[in-house]
């Protein structure tokens, strides 16, 4: 009797721990395990064939870190990166001005302003696929809108000019499609944070003498700055592995002038048949992305800690 009282008083404690635990873990698990099946296993097979190379008869021998030295050499990959990073610094920055103005603008008390604020999101809407076929009728150098606005504004040696096949002009006019159609979310991220500010505020800048520009500053600028924040963190993380629109729209031409690293990974794979180099440049921008995405996590812990 003894022993198995004491087996009873040790199980008891056991007994509470199960009762304690939150029925959601065990709700979610399913779930859980079936996602990150779906999330490492990929990439585990890339980080796998990032040190191997392609041998004879489509078998995979390994090659240690060689991929990795090699594009420390090619020019071609050292092109991807500076575009990469102009593509997403000019992207990124339009879309927090365009962003910004719109939130600004369609914040104040104006006639019409939801059917304003509908139209601002319909950039949003489109998918990229469809956003990079629009913008390509758009730049056509012969039927293109933008080279008729130019030549009805008597710029004649403009009116043909060859937006996406030009080596300077291929990259920003890919940047302002983007910027067009990605600046809804900040707006809808600004705007969503200006409804939170007190209207006491303004109210007391007012009193104070303050102008539109000092109120800005500081009360507008003050309350955004963790919205801000976010959203950029967030659009980094978006247009720097951005594919869809560049693929459609210039293929990371002309010459290499719109390459990014996620085009460079797709051409290696599926044209030059080159999954052991592909795979190390994704590695290396999986590894940047995951830069961004701690950034972003930290920033939200620090908020919700105070």
């Amino acid at each position: 009797m003894s022993t198995l009282a004491s087996v009873r008083t040790m199980s008891a404690p056991a007994a509470r721990r199960r009762r304690h635990i939150n029925p959601a873990y065990a709700f979610t698990l399913p779930a859980i395990t079936l996602l990150g099946l779906v999330l490492l296993v990929p990439l585990g097979d890339v980080f796998y064939l990032s040190v191997h190379t392609e041998a004879s008869g489509g078998s995979m021998t390994f090659a240690g870190l060689s991929n990795y030295r090699r594009f420390l050499d090619d020019p071609l990959f050292w092109n991807a990166v500076r575009n990469t990073s102009v593509f997403t610094v000019g992207s990124v920055v339009l879309h927090l001005l365009l962003g910004m103005g719109a939130a600004l603008l369609l914040n104040r008390e104006i006639k019409g302003r939801t059917v304003f604020r509908v139209i601002a999101l319909v950039p949003w809407m489109f998918s990229s696929v469809v956003v990079a076929v629009l913008w390509n009728w758009m730049y056509s150098p012969q039927f293109g809108v933008i080279n008729d606005i130019l030549d009805r504004l008597g710029i004649h040696s403009a009116a043909e000019i060859a937006w996406l096949g030009d080596l300077d002009l291929a990259l920003p006019a890919v940047i302002f499609a983007n910027a067009w159609r990605g600046f809804p979310f900040v707006m809808i991220m600004v705007l969503a944070g200006l409804q939170t500010i007190p209207r006491e505020q303004y109210e007391a800048a007012d009193v104070d003498g303050a102008s539109g520009l000092a109120a800005f500053r500081y009360v507008t600028l003050p309350h955004l700055r963790f919205v801000i924040g976010i959203a950029v963190i967030l659009d980094c993380i978006w247009t720097f592995r951005y594919f869809d629109l560049i693929q459609v729209m210039t293929r990371g031409g002309p010459a290499s002038a719109t390459e990014v690293l996620v085009t460079l990974v797709f051409r290696n794979s599926f044209e030059y048949f080159n999954f052991g180099y592909a795979s190390a440049i994704a590695v290396v921008t999986f590894l940047i992305l995951l830069g961004f995405t701690l950034v972003y996590v930290r920033a939200v812990l620090t908020e919700e800690r105070g």
